[in-house]
């Protein structure tokens, strides 16, 4: 996908602040090497949501150009190429959502992209590691992505691609865009008052951040080169739910499912693809 360069004007980028504590969720948290630590990683990220297990923190600010462990915002970004590729896409995200909530008259406000500077470090949602992939969180309005977590990504999809690393950053943008519609509230509300739907809500909650992923990438069909969309299925399929428990050597249980089939998480992307539409995927939450 042909992204322009990111503006340093249009987005917030900084490194985090280290911590202690404990792991959100409650266990794990060691990143190693191994198939099994792979899965499991993949099975946390694209929507872990540590306000849900940890109770939500202030919001937080950053300035446009953060200085961060003596390197600004610009600095950070240039660091290496899948950084750089970051940067570029959350600007492009940036540049993409903003005119839909002005269309709407709903009040926009962009995340903050963080880059952790540790294993483990301090978020607006509790304490935070690596091991737990990507990550939204409604408490600093942040997204949280260790880079190296695409080479992981490359090694369950069996192929790399830049397509495949933008849906990352575009599903958890996603959330974020959740969280200024209010959607990701009225979810959480629904999961309190109905436990035993819990996980059957949070799917569709991951599901059309998939379909929001979808949909930017639909906005900017210029942009898209040849491949693309087969990198983006091939990922979407690699961290589907019945793949990964599967992949875990583990039977395929419905009940456990968090983030939807393979399937279904290629369909939700596929919606926002052909649509370029953000209505369309208010479908998948809609309670039949």
């Amino acid at each position: 996908m042909r992204l322009n360069r990111f503006d340093p004007s249009n987005i917030r980028v900084g490194t985090t602040r280290g911590g202690g504590g404990g792991f959100p969720g409650g266990g794990g948290g060691k990143a190693g090497c191994g198939t099994l630590v792979i899965v499991l990683i993949a099975a946390l990220v694209f929507g872990v949501d540590p306000a849900q297990m940890l109770g939500g923190g202030d919001t937080q600010t950053a300035p446009r150009m953060e200085q961060a462990g003596g390197q600004t915002a610009e600095e950070l970004c240039n660091s290496n190429q899948y950084a750089l590729e970051t940067c570029n896409a959350l600007s492009s995200l940036n540049d993409t959502w903003q005119p839909v909530f002005q269309q709407a008259g709903v009040p926009f406000q962009d995340p903050i992209l963080r880059f952790p500077a540790s294993n483990r470090f301090s978020t607006g949602c509790g304490s935070g590691s690596v091991g737990m992939g990507p990550f939204y969180c409604p408490g600093d309005q942040t997204i949280y992505i260790d880079v190296n977590f695409y080479d992981q990504l490359a090694s369950m999809s069996g192929k790399g691609g830049d397509f495949a690393r933008y849906y990352v950053i575009a599903h958890e943008y996603g959330h974020h865009i959740q969280y200024l519609t209010g959607v990701a509230g009225q979810i959480r509300s629904l999961q309190q008052r109905n436990p035993r739907q819990s996980n059957q809500l949070q799917v569709r909650m991951e599901l059309q951040a998939d379909c929001y992923a979808g949909v930017w990438a639909g906005k900017n069909r210029n942009l898209i080169e040849p491949g693309d969309l087969e990198e983006g299925m091939r990922a979407a399929a690699a961290i589907g739910d019945d793949t990964l428990q599967r992949s875990a050597g583990q039977r395929v249980n419905p009940e456990g499912f968090t983030h939807g089939t393979s399937q279904q998480r290629m369909q939700a992307l596929q919606l926002g693809l052909q649509s370029g539409d953000d209505t369309q995927c208010d479908r998948i939450v809609e309670m039949q």
